[in-house]
């Protein structure tokens, strides 16, 4: 769904009119192409006191980002691994703009330190490029010491205020380590975060723990290459998306829907070089169908996406029984049955991913919306009780919350509230399908395995609510 207001703003006669006027103006996000590298331009890094993460200026020179410490771009490196920054060659970059810039707060343990934070970005966010990066690395608060815990949480409070502060489709967000996490468990979060994959992801806080799977990514245009995945309500919208950016990652795809969108359904199988599976997983026999096809046609299976999903929106005064059991029975106790099934059948191969859509009315709810959100909260309570199961056998489970997408159901709205919603988030317009598919495969990524049990929002930092 195009957004004239977005073309319109960003050509030179919309620049002057809304300058002069004080209209908002929200940036062109940089979207993931092919073959793009993690930024288009150098990163600055900065860190508290002198025991940052170790090896974290070697891991972002390594996935080819021209790393920048105060005004000189790294050319070669031959650092001290006990410091973590060391002697470095390097060449003045002048006052270049950023692509990213990278915080370490890690080592901070009491307020005082935050200045440090402050003083790093003040001068360096002038110079950050229009839908540029900016990602903090904390240590998760582990409720021991109030003094620690309370430095590392106010990390939380200023990520989300910068994020509203950003603009011209710039972002921020906060990655907090576990304490058995090290840099080479940030790999995977920093190339989505600092890529054009996350151009929607926006003011969030990401746990990482330290990685399942070390096994890597030989390839990072195919990141999923081998794997074997299924994706739920595949036919149009969202689950279209994630069909074709997983294929596109390297994935072989089984797309699965309603017998009443075949047509639809075999062509995004056959655009993205799957199988179409004609699947209703609300029925009894859905679990073992899946089950069937997967282990005829692939002999296993690797990825799992709940992407399926209904709204019958009513308030709950005016609720029936209709609808308030199909919207559960589809968005939640299907996904419910086909996780304890896959999970007890042996199918499902070591690293395997399990991701739900949920949504931000299951965080925030929504009027008319007690059915939908109800189901959306549980896909999140869902995810976060089977993540110590799930990873016991080798694999994860998380969640994507989209916020407002631009769909055929959003393009259905009445203009004015279609407008009105889309400006609700510091980014000041809808996302796209391809926004939340990029996040999900993030979480399907080998080097992803260090999150488990997490929520994704995708939603431009939406100011609504939670």
């Amino acid at each position: 769904m195009s957004d004239r207001y977005l073309t319109l703003i960003n050509s030179p006669f919309g620049r002057t009119v809304a300058t002069r006027v004080g209209l908002p103006r929200p940036g062109v996000l940089r979207r993931y192409q092919l073959g793009d590298p993690v930024l288009e331009g150098p990163l600055r890094l900065g860190r508290v006191g002198a025991d940052g993460i170790k090896g974290l200026p070697e891991l972002l020179t390594g996935v080819g980002l021209g790393l920048v410490e105060g005004d000189s771009e790294v050319v070669s490196q031959d650092r001290d691994a006990s410091c973590g920054v060391g002697s470095v060659s390097t060449r003045e970059t002048g006052r270049q703009r950023w692509s990213g810039l990278v915080f370490d707060a890690s080592a901070a343990s009491r307020p005082g330190e935050l200045a440090e934070l402050r003083d790093f970005f003040a001068g360096a966010l002038r110079r950050l490029a229009p839908a540029g990066r900016v990602v903090v690395i904390g240590r998760q608060p582990q409720g021991q010491d109030p003094v620690l815990d309370a430095t590392r949480n106010a990390l939380d409070g200023i990520i989300r205020s910068l994020a509203k502060e950003l603009r011209a489709g710039a972002t921020a967000n906060l990655v907090l380590l576990t304490g058995d996490a090290d840099a080479a468990a940030l790999e995977g979060p920093l190339r989505f975060l600092l890529s054009g994959r996350s151009a929607y992801v926006d003011g969030q806080v990401l746990v990482v723990g330290a990685l399942a799977d070390e096994s890597g990514v030989a390839d990072w245009n195919q990141p999923l290459a081998g794997r074997v995945a299924v994706v739920t309500g595949a036919a149009r919208g969202i689950g279209a998306a994630i069909a074709a950016a997983l294929a596109r990652d390297g994935a072989r795809v089984i797309a699965a829907d309603l017998p009443a969108a075949g047509e639809a359904l075999s062509k995004v199988a056959n655009q993205v070089g799957g199988t179409a599976l004609q699947l209703d997983i609300a029925a009894p026999q859905a679990a073992g169908r899946l089950i069937q096809h997967a282990e005829t046609r692939y002999g296993g299976l690797d990825l799992v996406i709940h992407n399926a999903g209904i709204t019958r929106d009513k308030l709950l005064a005016n609720m029936s029984v209709k609808h308030w059991d199909s919207v559960l029975a589809v968005n939640l106790e299907a996904q419910l049955l086909l996780n304890r099934a896959l999970l007890d059948s042996g199918l499902l191969r070591a690293g395997h991913r399990l991701v739900s859509l949920a949504s931000t009315s299951g965080i925030a709810g929504n009027r008319g919306q007690t059915n939908y959100a109800a189901s959306k909260a549980g896909v999140i309570g869902m995810v976060r009780s089977w993540s110590s199961e799930v990873a016991a056998q080798g694999g994860t489970i998380n969640a994507v919350a989209p916020g407002f997408i631009d769909t055929d159901m959003t393009h259905a709205m009445p203009f004015a509230t279609r407008e009105v919603a889309r400006r609700l988030n510091s980014l000041q317009q809808a996302g796209l399908p391809v926004d939340v598919a990029e996040a999900v495969g993030f979480l399907c990524w080998p080097a992803s395995s260090g999150v488990n049990g997490q929520v994704l929002r995708v939603c431009g930092q939406n100011l609504v609510g939670a």
